[in-house]
């Protein structure tokens, strides 16, 4: 089974909600960007909570605007095997420290797990800071298709309390 590898986090100390997800899909890593796979409805609802067109822009540009408005990105595993890019795939996954990453985000209000893997291993290692919030989102992945878009969309919009 081949060996994945996360991203480097996209968050700084203006950082107040940390959006964790899982491990990058096939198509995010051959491009080198979060959430590149043209079924992840991710970019539609940060953009939603955000009241900004995010899918749209140059992915530089929509880290950049994330940023600006506070909002990090992160993946609680830092490698794992994974044949294809499906969650329940993953073999061997080798951690991400959140709470020592948390810790140097000064504005850090909230985390919010993009999916049950994130909440599942995010939750373990900061369930003990009692100043977050830890938010569990449905997945933005097209493979996850009990939600529509809709109601997705509802669960994600909770981001704006924390943003303000």
């Amino acid at each position: 089974m081949p060996l994945k590898f996360a991203f480097p986090p996209s968050a700084d100390a203006a950082t107040r909600v940390l959006v964790l997800g899982s491990l990058p899909g096939d198509a995010s890593i051959r491009q080198g960007e979060y959430y590149a796979h043209r079924g992840n409805a991710f970019w539609h609802l940060i953009g939603d909570v955000l009241e900004e067109e995010l899918r749209s822009q140059p992915y530089a540009l929509r880290l950049k605007r994330l940023r600006a408005r506070g909002v990090g990105l992160w993946d609680v595993i830092e490698s794992a095997e994974r044949e294809g890019s499906l969650d329940s795939r993953i073999r061997g996954a080798e951690l991400r420290d959140l709470g020592l990453f948390a810790a140097r985000l000064p504005a850090l209000r909230a985390v919010a797990f993009n999916g049950k893997t994130a909440a599942l291993h995010g939750r373990r290692q900061l369930s003990a800071r009692p100043d977050l919030t830890l938010i569990d989102l449905p997945s933005t992945s097209g493979a996850y298709a009990s939600l529509s878009r809709e109601a997705k969309r509802q669960h994600w919009m909770t981001l704006r309390d924390h943003l303000a």
